[in-house]
């Protein structure tokens, strides 16, 4: 296993020759990528609409396209779905990414092509292991296996030749056979669409292997780490897998989750890295231990705009191209890619921290925030200050969400938290006030709202019981794959059914 470890690990250090030049030709690449697109997408039925056969720049591009989001493109997807196909892209597309009901319920089937499999999903999973492999030199991680915590996938009711399932299942399913021989376990108990079933298959079965690497959603990764402490007896992982050397997360902020890691594996060499992949495409990965900043890939088959937030309820918003953003400020990201979705705003929300290389921290979900009043809190606010609370009193979170409480007669409005959490603060009232505080050192027109209670009065935070998210979210059927529990929302649509169960529990 020693020499294969130096085999991958010397195959893996190759890429970062190209990231290299990605980073100091940022506007050459894209411009590469938006021709390319352009050109290939021309005969296609969407591409014959707008005429891409007579576009030649960004510019144009924007002026006769406008920007899509899901229910624009629905119509085109569901004859995908049917079996049509030169619809967006060029090439057959047979797989359809479930979303993960984040903006909402309804669901969701990202078209996913074999470009974006092999140029970007893939790509970003190789380059994920290829930055690790240039950062730490002396590890072994190919000397054990990974566990990575899939969805399921399932043939649908509409064509024998499409399928659909969670992006992680998807990419799964489609992997090449040798890779199996790296991960643990089998494709049968990965992809087991019974949840908890597939927890306990997973623990059992892992528990015997030497693993060195984890991947996927914190949140899974937690309950599958506390199922094999409890059949195990240990104290943490390491006494079961003492080789663990590499996390790779992604899908929510680390930081509520970043102590608890700790704990489970308490090792100063345990290495963490964050990805940002979605079904739309694979965005951004972190490329240095000591920042959190994402680093921009801009050669995953992927053209990038940046909508203003202030501008994002415009009826003909303008969107920047890489050149024109600004450090610090709140964008939507708006993407064309090599699978057909053509200026597709995703509603994730990122801000810039470097231009040279291009460097940013997801920010948040344009649909996912509050502003009820005015005070426009987005999830980024929402971490920043639980973390301060979390470290004012010695706590940590396990999950959360809130939402507004509206005005009435005789009361102001109020935000409302549901929290559920992995260890008790020693002092709950001095966290309420730390998580207020720090909300209004941060955000500006929260501050204002707060000012003598006369929009915003001192929030509302109720302490859950344990499993309440795990239960809530079983109830919606959302356990595993890349379901994540929604953070902030503009309305009561969480909370009543959060507080509901609670009162049942």
């Amino acid at each position: 296993m020693a020499l294969l470890n130096s085999f991958f690990t010397w195959i893996m250090k190759k890429r970062m020759h190209q990231i290299d030049l990605f980073m100091k030709y940022p506007h050459d690449v894209q411009e590469e990528w938006f021709q390319s697109l352009i050109s290939d997408a021309e005969a296609t039925e969407w591409g014959r609409k707008y005429g891409y056969n007579s576009i030649f720049t960004p510019e144009e591009y924007k002026n006769r396209v406008p920007i899509q989001d899901y229910d624009s493109l629905k119509g085109y997807i569901d004859r995908m779905i049917k079996g049509e196909q030169n619809i967006l892209w060029p090439s057959d597309i047979k797989w359809f990414a479930k979303s993960s009901g984040t903006t909402s319920d309804r669901s969701k089937f990202i078209p996913v092509s074999m470009e974006a499999l092999e140029e970007c999903h893939y790509q970003g999973g190789k380059d994920m292991l290829s930055i690790y492999c240039h950062n730490k030199p002396e590890n072994k991680v190919f000397t054990g296996k990974s566990v990575v915590i899939g969805g399921s996938s399932m043939i649908n009711n509409f064509s024998p030749d499409s399928y659909y399932g969670d992006l992680s299942s998807i990419l799964i399913r489609n992997l090449p056979f040798w890779a199996e021989f790296l991960r643990t376990p089998n494709i049968e108990v990965t992809l087991n669409p019974n949840f908890e079933e597939k927890i306990e298959q997973i623990a059992q079965i892992t528990i015997k292997e030497n693993v060195t690497s984890l991947a996927g959603v914190p949140t899974w990764n937690m309950v599958m780490a506390n199922r094999i402490l409890e059949i195990t007896g240990k104290e943490n992982l390491l006494e079961v897998w003492p080789n663990l050397e590499f996390y790779s997360h992604g899908g929510v902020s680390f930081k509520p989750y970043r102590e608890q890691f700790k704990k489970l594996i308490p090792s100063e060499n345990m290495y963490y890295l964050e990805n940002y992949n979605a079904s739309e495409g694979y965005f951004g990965l972190q490329d240095r231990s000591d920042s959190e900043d994402l680093l921009l890939m801009l050669d995953y088959g992927i053209y990038y705009e940046f909508l203003p937030m202030e501008n994002l309820h415009e009826e003909h918003p303008k969107t920047l191209g890489l050149h024109e953003v600004e450090l610090g400020k709140n964008y939507a990201l708006i993407i064309s890619t090599n699978a057909g979705l053509w200026r597709y705003k995703i509603g994730d929300t990122i801000k810039f921290t470097s231009l040279s290389p291009y460097r940013f921290q997801i920010s948040g979900r344009t649909k996912q925030y509050i502003n009820t009043f005015g005070e426009e809190v987005i999830v980024d606010n929402a971490d920043q200050a639980l973390q301060a609370a979390c470290t004012g009193t010695s706590a940590a979170i396990k999950d959360y969400t809130a939402g507004p409480v509206y005005f009435n007669d005789k009361t102001a409005g109020a935000h409302e938290w549901v929290i559920e959490f992995e260890k008790e603060p020693n002092d709950f009232q001095r966290f309420c006030e730390l998580l207020d505080s720090h909300l209004r050192e941060i955000n500006s027109d929260y501050d204002a709202k707060r000012y003598k209670n006369m929009a915003l009065s001192f929030p509302i935070i109720h302490n859950a019981p344990k499993e309440t998210f795990y239960n809530w979210m079983k109830s919606r059927g959302k356990l595993g794959g890349q379901n994540k529990v929604p953070r902030l929302a503009n309305s009561r649509e969480y909370l009543d059914p959060l507080l509901k169960l609670m009162n049942n529990q």
